[in-house]
């Protein structure tokens, strides 16, 4: 349904989690490395259940190499706290990138610059700087199967 990209990923329960959810979605995973973590950690695996092996998953050693195996670039969204347009007026559809940073600061500086048109956010009215890396995942994925199912 869609393609979920993490970037550099930091926490393996989030991951395991995420990739447990891309099955549940008939969505494919995407790891841009570095991991802050081993792939095959218990915490992976615990996360995923017993669905991490029906996963759908491409690791990538860098942020270029993903791009260079993106054929349609204009159907990316990258996901920042700090963005202003929100992803709940964006018409998604079926084979949709959506692009989401590490844990602990988002997105690199260098990747909301260079695609700065891109980046939406998921708005909140609440009294925090942003959501848990797996619920900004699963609820991105939720308002996907809302427009399309």
């Amino acid at each position: 349904m869609f393609n979920i990209v993490l970037v550099q990923p930091q926490i393996p329960n989030n991951t395991g989690n995420i990739g447990r959810t891309c099955v549940a979605t008939n969505s494919k995973l995407h790891l841009v490395k570095p991991l802050g973590f081993e792939i095959t950690d218990a915490r992976v695996k615990r996360a995923g259940l017993d669905y991490w092996g029906d996963l759908d998953v491409t690791f990538y050693d860098d942020f270029e190499s993903l791009l260079s195996s993106i054929e349609n670039r204009n159907r990316m969204f990258f996901f920042s706290a700090h963005a202003e347009k929100s992803f709940y007026s964006k018409e998604l559809q079926h084979g949709d990138w959506l692009i989401f940073g590490r844990e602990a600061d988002g997105l690199p500086r260098e990747i909301k610059n260079q695609f700065v048109n891109e980046l939406v956010k998921i708005p909140f009215p609440g009294k925090v700087r942003s959501f848990n890396l797996a619920n900004a995942v699963a609820m991105a994925l939720g308002e996907g199967m809302r427009q399309l199912l």
